[in-house]
């Protein structure tokens, strides 16, 4: 990335500037209490999560140890974003470097990368677990679950890079304004002192494409489980319910994704809102819909909050 940066830096653009998503102070000043209140939340939860699942040897699973990576990267994405929103949010003059922009860049699609493998395999543990229950701990061991976690986050890293390296050598020399809150390659593209609506489609058809097989393939695992537990006719409530968290997920993280990078007719007022989802409701809604309903981690929340009672009293 350091490599890219340097290459990039030959633009006369030293900076950019945000024009927001709003320019009325009322409406910025209500995006700034709700965005500055979930941020919160999200930092709470996710961190909680991990913690949670670091420490308690009831959680010490394949399911959980995905979740924990899962809450991780949503913590992750959401920083890349949220903080540098909210403190524009308070100035008229919103401004990012332009190293600045090139890392907001590389780390959200590396984020976003590594969270569609990681729903990807969340799907195939979620396979194993209904379909081959009693193979699923000689399938899903720490070896498994270790090497899948790793590749994730290489295939992310991959992703983002190549990502970069479409617009390693674009000159910036005029424009500086992008209509938006963030960073992002399509808008970034765009201010190119060149004919970029072949390096824009080839950019984002990349992101498209990949974002619409992987929801694909995921809709694919689903129907088959579902199918494979009907034929024995057993469980398939259960698998319905179990499934029906990681289908609320999928289609809450890849929704904004498709629309961005596909939709021929770009709208900024809803792309902007679908951002916010990605960025601020989905990272709050994932701890929530996938482990907060689980049996395991309402027993350890309830054991946790026994145990910080019981200190009280001793105080």
């Amino acid at each position: 990335i350091v490599r890219l940066m340097n290459e990039l830096n030959h633009s006369m653009v030293s900076e950019f500037v945000f024009l927001g998503i709003s320019s009325s102070w009322a409406i910025q000043l209500g995006l700034l209490l709700f965005s500055s209140f979930f941020y919160i939340v999200i930092v709470l939860g996710n961190i909680f999560i991990v913690l949670i699942v670091s420490t308690d040897g009831h959680l010490h699973s394949p399911m959980y140890f995905l979740l924990a990576n899962l809450s991780f990267i949503d913590l992750c994405l959401s920083t890349v974003v949220v903080p540098k929103m909210i403190s524009d949010l308070l100035y008229e003059h919103k401004v990012i470097s332009f190293q600045g922009c090139i890392t907001q860049i590389f780390f959200i699609h590396l984020m976003g990368g590594t969270e569609m493998v990681l729903l990807i395999i969340m799907a195939f543990d979620r396979y194993v677990a209904i379909c081959k229950p009693l193979h699923y701990l000689t399938i899903m061991n720490p070896k498994m679950c270790i090497f899948l976690q790793v590749s994730s986050w290489v295939i992310g890293l991959i992703h983002s890079l190549t990502q970069l390296a479409f617009v390693a050598n674009l000159p910036f020399c005029g424009p500086n304004e992008i209509d938006s809150f963030y960073c992002d390659l399509p808008r970034f593209i765009k201010l190119a002192c060149i004919d970029s609506y072949k390096m824009e489609f080839i950019v984002t058809a990349n992101s498209g494409f990949i974002s619409i097989g992987t929801i694909c393939l995921l809709f694919i695992s689903y129907i088959y489980i579902l199918v494979t537990v009907h034929k024995h006719s057993s469980g398939l409530s259960k698998a319905l319910s179990t499934l029906s968290a990681h289908i609320s997920v999928v289609i809450l993280f890849f929704g904004p994704c498709i629309f961005v990078y596909v939709w021929p007719f770009p709208t900024l007022p809803v792309d902007k809102f679908l951002a916010i989802i990605d960025f601020i409701i989905t990272p709050v809604l994932n701890p929530s819909i996938y482990t907060f309903r689980k049996q395991d981690m309402k027993a350890v929340m309830k054991r946790l909050s026994s145990r910080l009672v019981n200190f009280r009293k001793i105080l």
